[in-house]
Order: C-alpha cells, then structure tokens, then sequence
C-alpha cells in the first residue's frame, strides 16, 4: 500500500453521510448484502486497509467474506473475527521474477476461484470487491458477476508504474501488459475506489471511468491505533537522539538512501549521539542489514523485523525525527505513504524527498530534501534534530492535519457511498 485530500472521497462520495447516520451505507432493513473481498497480497487481519474496508462494510449491516493466502502467523484455513469470514489458501512461492508470477498468480486465483464458488453456493454476492496487485482478479469475479454480483475495484498499486519502479522498461511487454490488464479490470468495474486524487486521475484518464463512478478512499491509520503509545528510551540505546523509520523494505522503499545518510551523519560528521531504527520486514531486508554491518555502522543503525503494535507505538513515541526515504520516480511521485500519516499521528517531525503526494499528505508537518540524494536527506535530518523548536513545529502541524482530514474515520463515509453507488 503507496491528493489535495477529498475529505468526502471521490465526486459521488460528497453524498455520503455523517458516521453514525441510519442511511450510512447500510442495507435496506431485512435485505443484509453479502460482500466478497478478494484479497491476493497479504493475510488478513494482517492487511490493515484491506481488514479496516472490512469493518467499516459490517459495521454497516453488510456480511463481509474475504478470501486471502495464509502465512505463518496467520494459518487457520477459515476463521471468524468480529462477525467477518475469513477464508485462506497456501499462497505457494513468492514470485521475484517474471517466471515466477507465472506460478505464483495461476495458483492463487485457482485457490480463490475455488473458495469463491463455494462461498457462492451457500450465499448470493452482491458485491466482489477486488484489492490489486495483481490487476488479475476480475478474473475470479466474472463467474460470480455472471450471476448477478457488482465489480468493484479498490486499487492500492498502480501496476505499471510499480513495474518501472522495479526497473522494466516504460515501453516494455511487461508493462504494455500490465497496462492492458488495468485497463480491463476498470472497464468491467461499477465503480473504483482510489488511494488519492493522483490515483483518481489514472481511473478517469487511463481506465475511462465515470467522475461519478470513482472514489477516493485514502489508506491511514485509525486515530486510535497509537493513542496507548509511550517512550521507551531503551530504543535509544543510550544514546540522546532517535530517528525512525517504520514500513516495508523493497527496492522502490529507498532505504538505501536512508542508509547512505546515516553514513554520512555518523562517520562524516561524527555524530555518535542519533540512534536509527528501522522497523519493517522486506525483500530488501536481509541485503540492507549486511550492507550497515559492512559499513561498521550496526551498533548505531538497527533493522528490528516486523514489531507488534506496542514496540511499534513506542518506536515511534520515541523518535525525534522519523523519515520517509522513498526516492523521486513516477511511482512515488503518485503514492501516500502510510508511514508518514503513521508519523503525523503521532505528531512525529518528518522528513522526506520533495514527492507530489507526500507534501499533499504532510504539508506544513514535513522538511523535504531540496535533492534526490542521501546529502540532501541527511542534512535535514540534522537541521530536525539540532533544532527542538521546529520538531514541535512540524509534529504539531502534522497531528492537526492527521486528525482533521486524513484518518482513517475520515476515509469511512466515501467507501460506504462507493457501496451504495455500485449497488443502487
């Protein structure tokens, strides 16, 4: 998961009604919708966006089923958390190149095609909503579309810039492909839901949907999720500054630009004082913690995995700086980093590269790197750190902005007047 914001979502959503509201998306009184959430990238409850839509649709009076691989943590085939039926498949290998999607994705929409049928037998659909990547699902809806079901589109990646993110060519077969498999899922869908107006743009443009037809439904955290967060100063190692980093670790992340400033802050202007932790998991992880131990820079930058919500309030709770390190490219210019809403809420000073949507996001609540290198981004970590008074500045700016507009309470009315428009 990657505007100036529309407090009510897209165009149709300045419809919506206040939470709370008798006619706020719920079902006509004794017609209770059953909704199938197809969901290929992550376990859930784990997929906090995908299990938040999820909530926010029950809470409404809809039945919500979500069909997701298994992981480790999350292994029960089928499981029932707070009314929502949750229903998982092995996920099979994870696939890093080309040749390895094209075992990964038949096997996962196989197993979805599956569960999705045998949900279908036993409840009819009234809606399938599809969270990309990949932008293959449509294809286990068609069936249930077939037999009267709605297609609805939430869209978390815009594929073709991701795959550029990842080094293919813009003018490549792959991307070409993409493209088109965009394209197709939009042209089949009642309506989509879009990550922010830059996102919004690619469905008018791109997938010739309907202004009234799209909705933006921004992915942040509840307003809540952090409020039990306290210091801890262990994670500072002894030391008097931490600076955070919380998020997943692919190439497109630019933790190596985080790591290259660190670097530079600690053996070029030998400032033993700043501790770094990064928390998250990825790909890229393993590389990055050989690399830091490679610059000798191990005892003073941490990579801690993936933490638990407690560690990771107090992480947070304890820094005094936290960055977003994602560089310029086409791919991060359009995304919202949930990282630096996680941030503001905690009212954190951010530092981040001068990106189109993370300034939109941040706004007065962020420094941003006059350039696209680590010297940029290691000198406005320092400016953060020396100066007490403008972190206060910046975190306080950044927990107004968070709470009036951005929460994920705020996003609630635009995806329930989403529902409403696909199946009116």
């Amino acid at each position: 998961m990657r505007g100036e914001v529309h407090s009510a979502g897209g165009m149709g959503a300045g419809r919506a009604q206040r939470p709370g509201h008798a006619r706020a998306g719920r079902p006509a009184r004794g017609a209770r919708r059953h909704i199938l959430i197809l969901d290929q990238n992550l376990p859930v409850p784990f997929d906090r966006r995908v299990w938040q839509e999820a909530r926010a649709l029950t809470a409404a009076g809809y039945q919500v089923h979500v069909i997701c691989p298994r992981s480790a943590d999350f292994p029960a085939r089928r499981e029932t958390i707070g009314g929502i039926r949750i229903y998982r498949y092995p996920p099979g290998p994870e696939a890093g190149r080309l040749a390895g999607y094209l075992i990964e994705y038949p096997v996962a929409l196989a197993a979805q095609l599956r569960l999705a049928l045998r949900v279908r037998l036993r409840h009819r659909i009234a809606a399938v909503h599809i969270c990309n990547p990949p932008d293959l699902l449509f294809l286990v809806a068609l069936p249930l579309m077939a037999l009267g079901a709605r297609l609805i589109y939430d869209h978390h990646d815009a594929c073709p810039e991701l795959m550029i993110a990842k080094g293919c060519r813009p003018d490549g077969r792959q991307v070409r492909l993409v493209e088109f498999l965009e394209r197709l899922t939009y042209r089949l869908a009642a309506v989509s839901i879009e990550m922010n107006a830059s996102y919004r743009a690619i469905a008018l443009r791109r997938g010739g949907m309907a202004a009234e037809d799209v909705f933006v439904v921004r992915s942040a955290p509840d307003a809540g999720r952090f409020s039990g967060a306290r210091p801890d100063d262990r994670w500072k190692n002894g030391r008097k500054f931490l600076v955070g980093y919380v998020g997943v670790m692919n190439i497109q992340d630019g933790l190596d630009n985080l790591v290259d400033a660190a670097r530079l802050i600690i053996t070029g202007q030998h400032r033993d004082d700043i501790q770094f932790v990064l928390v998250g998991a990825g790909p890229e992880l393993d590389r990055l913690s050989t690399r830091v131990s490679a610059l000798g820079l191990g005892d003073q930058v941490v990579f801690t995995g993936r933490l638990p919500d407690a560690d990771l309030g107090a992480v947070l709770a304890t820094a005094d700086v936290c960055v977003s390190p994602d560089g310029p490219s086409q791919m991060n210019h359009i995304s919202t980093m949930n990282k630096v809403l996680e941030y503001m809420s905690l009212g954190k000073p951010v530092v981040q590269f001068d990106l189109h949507e993370g300034r939109v996001s941040a706004g007065p609540a962020s420094l941003y790197a006059a350039g696209p290198d680590a010297r940029s981004l290691a000198a406005c970590i320092i400016q953060l750190v020396d100066d007490a008074l403008l972190r206060a500045q910046l975190g306080e700016a950044g927990r107004d902005r968070f709470h009036a507009t951005l929460s994920w309470e705020a996003q609630v009315p635009a995806l329930l007047a989403a529902y409403r428009r696909a199946l009116s």
